[in-house]
């Protein structure tokens, strides 16, 4: 991947440009309890820790990533 010049506020963002962003977001996140990697799940639209079963909701396209308000699944 070659270099990508910062945007700029003049220039719109593209539909793209977002799909790209969460794809990078998902790839670095990690589970603040345990630091094991995470699960996307589309409905409801959450992220399961795959180690200790924490589930972070987001909201408006925002992970919340607090554990005091993670629930945890079996």
């Amino acid at each position: 991947m070659g270099y990508v010049p910062p945007r700029t506020l003049s220039q719109p963002m593209s539909y793209n440009s977002l799909v790209m962003l969460s794809k990078e977001l998902l790839e670095i996140l990690v589970c603040p309890a345990c630091k094991q990697a995470l699960e996307y799940r589309q409905t409801p639209e959450s992220l399961k820790c795959k180690q200790c079963h924490r589930v972070y909701a987001v909201k408006d396209d925002i992970p919340i990533m607090l554990i005091d308000e993670a629930t945890v699944e079996p």
